[in-house]
């Protein structure tokens, strides 16, 4: 699309919260919401609610009830890939990735030494994968640990090798999650859980989520770090524009360049998840609404500078400026 677009700070943020369905016009199913917001990440935290929850909430409101998205993933039109939750459909979209895993190439070295971790322990992933089509849905304590070589971290997955093993071959498409009993996974075969819509080719999927993407966040920077299992760059779909009082060039959704005057957009408040993804890329946020805030969460009390271990909530207010609620007990 022609023409740079010129957009103060203020329309940039009415985009942005538009197009993550937080204005004050609420979407009303849960599917749909999903949908246009591409996924939920899975977080069983639950400070005030789980992520996936909270995050239904406060764009649906007082209608959201958890039991429709438990219904959702019980029937397979949600499934769970990778710790995000997706309409099932969605699935077509990544198999050409799980096809082409650890990546394509050149692949880095990283990815080099988790394939051949993999290949060396192709006795344990041919016991599992027997186990789960024998036994069906399996928590990974249940499962065969046969590794001929344990898996190394320096962080809490050392030697946590089923488990391991598991999320590489989530990833290959060989064994997805087929249901939570609370806080624990159980697996199964991909194909018992995911649809079976063949793959749709990689550069036509990539570019499918890219729009997506940028969809649902209404602004992006064309490249971006990833997160998460999760890609944050938009590449060249939307059109061209320039922020306001910030560096270098986004792209935006034009669907969502209309209404952005002050007489028109219907803002509202909102209390939001720190994995909110009006907030989760913080140098997007910083540049948007000059909004200084980390995710704690994980850290120890000591280490924090926010919250009840660091996990205050940012709250969205009417004219687009962001506060912090520290849910402390």
């Amino acid at each position: 699309m022609g023409g740079v677009h010129e957009l103060t700070r203020q329309q940039a943020r009415r985009v942005a919260v538009r197009a993550q369905l937080l204005d004050a016009h609420r979407p009303v199913d849960v599917l749909d919401t999903i949908r246009h917001l591409g996924f939920l990440q899975v977080d069983l935290t639950s400070v005030v609610a789980q992520h996936a929850d909270l995050a239904l909430w406060t764009r649906l409101g007082g209608s959201y009830d958890p039991d429709a998205l438990a219904e959702l993933v019980g029937n397979g039109a949600v499934v769970e890939v990778q710790g995000l939750l997706r309409p099932g459909e969605d699935v077509a979209l990544l198999r050409a990735d799980m096809d082409a895993w650890p990546g394509e190439p050149p692949v880095k070295p990283w990815q080099d030494d988790l394939a051949d971790w993999v290949a060396a322990n192709d006795g344990c992933r041919r016991s599992v994968l027997a186990h789960l089509r024998a036994e069906g849905p399996t928590p990974a304590r249940d499962l065969p640990d046969t590794c001929e070589v344990p898996w190394r971290s320096t962080g809490w997955t050392d030697n946590k090798n089923v488990m391991k093993l598991l999320e590489c071959l989530e990833a290959r498409g060989e064994v997805a999650v087929a249901s939570r009993e609370g806080r624990e996974r159980r697996w199964d075969l991909a194909e018992r859980v995911h649809p079976g819509d063949p793959a749709v080719p990689a550069e036509e999927a990539h570019r499918t989520l890219a729009a997506r993407r940028l969809r649902a966040l209404g602004l992006a920077r064309p490249r971006a770090l990833e997160a998460w299992h999760e890609p944050y760059a938009v590449r060249d779909v939307g059109a061209t524009a320039r922020v306001e009082g910030t560096r270098g060039q986004w792209r935006v959704d034009p669907a969502l360049l209309g209404d952005l005057d002050s007489d028109i957009f219907e803002g509202r408040t909102a209390i939001l998840s720190p994995l909110d993804r009006l907030v989760f890329d913080r140098k997007r946020m910083a540049d948007l609404f000059g909004f200084d805030y980390q995710l704690e969460m994980y850290k120890t009390g000591r280490g924090t500078a926010l919250g009840l271990l660091g996990h205050a909530r940012p709250r969205r207010r009417r004219a687009g400026r962001q506060g912090r609620r520290d849910r402390r007990p």
